[in-house]
């Protein structure tokens, strides 16, 4: 397994908000947008993932199912934080998104809550393995919006479900099935809100090397405009 990483704060951004999790002896990736005013943002991505990574590891050592114990340990995440949050009135409302992945035999399981996305590479081809939770993907399901549409709309950045602003919390769980020489890229949608899934794939392509698609990948959205936090992990199996 090959892996690289990168994460910037865009050129609008005075902090950055994102977080992200690399564990390749445990093959588990995951990556986080935090948002909430006072570094609330900040401390919540980052004590997602922290917290996450460790109830994962117990639940693991226990015997717990994966599958399970992934989902499991973004909702205990969940009820940390938003514990947390109501303590302090400067942090109340912070919220994060989290989609995090974790490798078994041939089988990769995603848990994932918001818009930060995990995508298959595949030769020519690319996946969308999860769906957002945004606004903006309601009103492309209930037909109102076409995906292009999607890709610029002015409130794409609205969330309907997010880690730490409620007690009770869904959790989206996807199996995918990989071979050795696929891809998996895992970002915030500080790419995303530039980059359409085939730019994704005909970067990644190009570059001779994770390392160096990661660092084309970021280059790009921060041309494009940069205006959010920019994270990305790109993993070879």
């Amino acid at each position: 397994m090959k892996w690289a990483c990168i994460t910037d704060t865009g050129l609008v951004r005075i902090l950055n908000e994102d977080s992200y999790c690399v564990s390749p002896e445990d093959c588990f990736f995951a990556v986080a947008d935090g948002m909430g005013g006072h570094r609330a943002g900040e401390v919540a991505s980052q004590m997602a993932l922290r917290l996450l990574k460790q109830a994962l590891d117990r639940r693991l050592k226990g015997g717990e199912k994966a599958d399970r114990a992934l989902v499991d340990s973004i909702k205990e995440a969940n009820d940390a934080i938003f514990e947390l949050s109501a303590g302090k009135p400067e942090w109340q409302g912070m919220g994060t998104t989290a989609t995090a992945c974790l490798k078994r035999n041939g089988e990769i399981l995603i848990g994932q809550v918001g818009d930060s996305r995990a995508y298959l590479l595949r030769g020519n081809q690319i996946s969308q393995l999860t769906e957002d939770h945004s606004l903006v993907q309601e009103l492309v399901k209930n037909g109102s919006i076409t995906e292009e549409e999607a890709f610029t709309h002015p409130r794409k950045n609205v969330l309907t479900r997010a880690l730490g602003i409620g007690q009770f919390l869904e959790v989206d769980l996807y199996h995918c099935q990989v071979w050795p020489g696929d891809l998996l890229l895992l970002c915030t949608d500080g790419l995303t809100r530039y980059m359409r899934q085939e730019e994704l794939l005909v970067s990644v392509n190009s570059s001779p090397n994770l390392d160096t698609a990661v660092r084309d990948l970021l280059k790009k959205a921060t041309s494009a405009g940069g205006a959010d936090n920019i994270t990305i992990i790109l993993v070879e199996f």
